[in-house]
C-alpha cells in the first residue's frame, strides 16, 4: 500500500514521540502528506462558562496550549531536517480520540500512526486507552508503535 494521507498525533510522550519519528520516515519513504496534532481537551462543562469563574483552569489550558505549540515547533524541526513538510496544530476542546478522528476525518488520512502506552488491567480501566478508542471507532489504517 502507498500511502498519501498519514496523521500522527502526539501527547509529548516518549512513545508518542517514538510514533511520530515513525510517522516522519515513512512520510519520507511515501513522499506523502503528513499531519500532525497535539490535542488539549478544554470545557469539560459545555455550556458554562468555567474559563471566567475558574481562572486558575484558564491559566492551566492556555499554558497547555502553549506546551503543545512548543511540542509541535519541535516536531516539525524534525521534519524539516527529514525534509519533510509536515502540516501541525494544536486541536482544542475535543476529547482525544474524537479530535483524532475529526482530524483524519477532515485531511483524509488513510494511515494514522500513534504510540501505546500499554497501560494494563486497573490502570487501562482508570486511565483509559485513546489508541484503543481510535482503533474501535475508525476504517482507517491505524499502526500502533509502541517506543
Amino acid at each position: 500500500m502507498i500511502y498519501q494521507n498519514i496523521l500522527a498525533p502526539i501527547d509529548g510522550s516518549s512513545v508518542s514521540m517514538a510514533a511520530v519519528k515513525h510517522a516522519i520516515t515513512l512520510a519520507k519513504t511515501f513522499q506523502c502528506q503528513l499531519s500532525i496534532i497535539s490535542i488539549v481537551a478544554v470545557d469539560p462543562f459545555k455550556g458554562i462558562d468555567f474559563y471566567s469563574a475558574l481562572p486558575n483552569l484558564k491559566d492551566y489550558y492556555l499554558a497547555a496550549k502553549a506546551e503543545a505549540e512548543k511540542l509541535l515547533d519541535e516536531v516539525n524541526q524534525l521534519c524539516i531536517e527529514q525534509n519533510v513538510k509536515a502540516d501541525t496544530r494544536v486541536v482544542m476542546g475535543e476529547i482525544p480520540s474524537v479530535g483524532i478522528l475529526k482530524i483524519a476525518a477532515e485531511v483524509k488520512a488513510d494511515l494514522i500512526v500513534m504510540g501505546s502506552h500499554g497501560h494494563k488491567g486497573l490502570q487501562k480501566y482508570i486511565l483509559g486507552s485513546v489508541a484503543q478508542e481510535v482503533l474501535t471507532n475508525t476504517e482507517t489504517q491505524v499502526m500502533i508503535v509502541k517506543q
